[in-house]
């Protein structure tokens, strides 16, 4: 076998893997404006995807809008948390449909991509904020972060990972149901192997 060939298989999942860092529906290209500078205006028309946590979802007879906290995005395109998720500043994201407060809970993340479409203008507290507004396409609500569970050797959770947010997008339904993979990781439970008790007792 030639020596070349374990090194191109290596580098073959490697690429995969990178591929796949990214959840389907978030991929593709955007614009790198900010939410800094989109407050400025003249970035209409841009397609961005943004991320952050949610401050509030204010359901409307047509959509939704979720106001987030804007925060940087990882590699999984996902909002960075602890030092590395420094606040960015503030926007709103709007999709036709409803999506529940209950489960758009404050403190979630979520992470759009939509095109930008004015500025809209908000109170926090007494100021008069402007926060530039989001026409998404894609809303992909994140699994909530828990820390890690440690199995036995060899054991671990094949469904559980950046792929399995909640994805709400085209196809989806004006509801934003429908993904078949839950927010929930599976219980894995390893069991002895049954004893027998020794003869004679």
């Amino acid at each position: 076998m030639s020596p070349y060939r374990p090194l191109a298989l290596v580098a073959a999942i490697a690429l995969l893997g990178g591929c796949a860092t990214i959840p389907q529906p978030l991929q593709g290209t955007y614009s790198s404006v900010s939410t800094a500078a989109a407050q400025q205006g003249g970035a209409g028309g841009t397609h961005v995807r943004w991320g952050g946590e949610i401050i509030k979802t204010e359901p409307g007879p047509q959509q939704t809008c979720f106001y987030l906290l804007s925060r940087p995005l990882d590699d999984q395109a996902r909002p960075k948390a602890g030092v590395e998720g420094e606040n960015q500043g503030r926007f709103v994201a709007c999709r036709n449909g409803f999506y529940d407060p209950e489960v758009f809970t404050r403190g979630r993340e979520l992470t759009v991509t939509g095109t930008l479409h004015g500025i809209v203008s908000q109170k926090v507290g007494e100021f008069d904020y402007a926060y530039p507004r989001v026409e998404a396409d894609v809303v992909y609500l994140w699994p909530k972060r828990v820390a890690p569970q440690r199995y036995g050797p060899g054991f671990y959770d094949p469904f559980w990972g950046p792929g399995f947010g909640r994805y709400y997008g085209p196809g989806f339904g004006g509801y934003g149901w429908g993904n078949p993979y839950w927010n929930q990781p599976r219980v894995i439970i390893v069991r002895p192997p049954h004893q027998h008790p020794p003869r004679g007792k």
